[in-house]
């Protein structure tokens, strides 16, 4: 049985509980972040045990997201809930949210879980995107491919990250074999944008309306993974003013409270292309960590905690590179080089291209 609605914890309230779906890094910094601001936390993740985020919190249900009696046990231990990735079932942040503030909320889930749905709201919204069509067989990838008349990138739907669920095809390559290889009815395929660069842009939202937003982001990709993100972005105002203008009319559709990212491409005449959304903290934002007034974990959990959101005040240009296992070997270097500031994620084995970690550093003073 789902234990009362409790109202929102207090600001500053000693022993309050902010939950946390997921148990990977971005969980393990948001830990991080919630005990330097007094609160308590508690995992829920079907691999809690043994994680980055386990294993500094200070409590831990490992139960899968659809285990209802498990979410009800959870829930009756917290105050408030968030998650570190977009991919929890929508239902289980709708169960939630029926004893406590839940971030990013149920319809930002839904929206960010499809790529459809998320492509289809930004159209709707005025917000420029790539043309894409819904592909669910072999016939729907041979007309849209004729409609489009270049190349595509024909991905997975749902899930896919860091480059994986994802083809590339042109005109000349077999799209019956190419469509196979996805093994999925529920695909999409995307006009190939030719970009000079990908932005990214962050806001903080609370419960109440207010927003905060950070700087945008600029970022580099190594076989679809981000290397290195670049911030405050050296980007026209105009640019950077559409993607400022873009994400808040995403946050305020999607009710979000709590953070929303978006990823961008930038084309060689300056204009934005929406790419996708993330309603959680964003890898290319690690960066705030020490280079804003407050980074985007702190910022999140004073959102759901019922705080008044910080400042965002930029302390200089930083520059954020990730570390991925094939980077471990350089440990040493790394860890005595003056003025990099070191962030490891707890993770037992690393392996090629597993994130590993992430430097900071200033590259401009203020």
């Amino acid at each position: 049985m789902l234990p009362k609605r409790r109202n929102n914890p207090l600001p500053y309230a000693p022993q309050k509980t902010i939950g946390i779906l997921g148990s990977g890094q971005l969980g393990r910094m948001l830990v991080i972040a919630s005990s330097q601001l007094g609160f308590r936390t508690h995992i829920f993740s079907p691999d809690a045990t043994n994680s980055p985020a386990g294993d500094i919190a200070h409590d831990c249900t490992e139960a899968g997201y659809d285990d209802l009696e498990a979410l009800a046990a959870f829930a009756s231990k917290i105050d408030a809930v968030t998650s570190e990735f977009e991919n929890v079932p929508a239902s289980a942040m709708a169960f939630l949210a029926k004893h406590c503030l839940a971030s990013p909320g149920e319809a930002a889930l839904h929206t960010a879980q499809h790529r459809i749905r998320e492509k289809t709201l930004a159209r709707d919204l005025g917000i420029e995107t790539p043309s894409f069509w819904h592909i669910s067989n072999a016939a729907d990838l041979h007309q849209a491919m004729a409609e489009l008349g270049g190349d595509g990138v024909l991905k997975t739907c749902q899930l896919g990250y860091d480059g994986k669920g994802q083809i590339r095809l042109s005109q000349h390559d077999d799209l019956d074999a190419g469509f196979a290889a996805l093994a999925t009815n529920d695909a999409i395929l995307e006009e190939m944008v030719a970009f000079r660069a990908e932005a990214s842009f962050l806001i903080a939202r609370a419960a109440d309306g207010s927003i905060a937003h950070f700087p945008a982001s600029l970022n580099e990709h190594k076989n679809g993974i981000l290397a290195r993100s670049i911030a405050p972005a050296d980007l026209p105002a105009a640019v950077i003013d559409a993607g400022q203008n873009a994400i808040q009319k995403l946050a305020e559709a999607l009710d979000v409270t709590g953070l929303l990212a978006l990823e961008t491409f930038v084309t060689d005449d300056h204009r934005l292309l929406f790419n996708e959304i993330a309603p959680r903290p964003h890898n290319s934002f690690h960066w705030t960590i020490e280079g804003c007034a407050n980074s985007q974990f702190t910022q999140l959990i004073r959102a759901v905690a019922g705080m008044p959101l910080g400042s965002t005040n930029c302390y200089g240009q930083w520059q954020m590179d990730n570390l991925l296992g094939e980077d471990m070997t350089r440990l040493d270097t790394l860890a005595s080089t003056s003025g990099l500031h070191l962030h490891l994620y707890g993770k037992a084995e690393a392996k090629p291209g597993r994130k590993m970690g992430h430097t900071n550093r200033q590259i401009k003073p203020v």
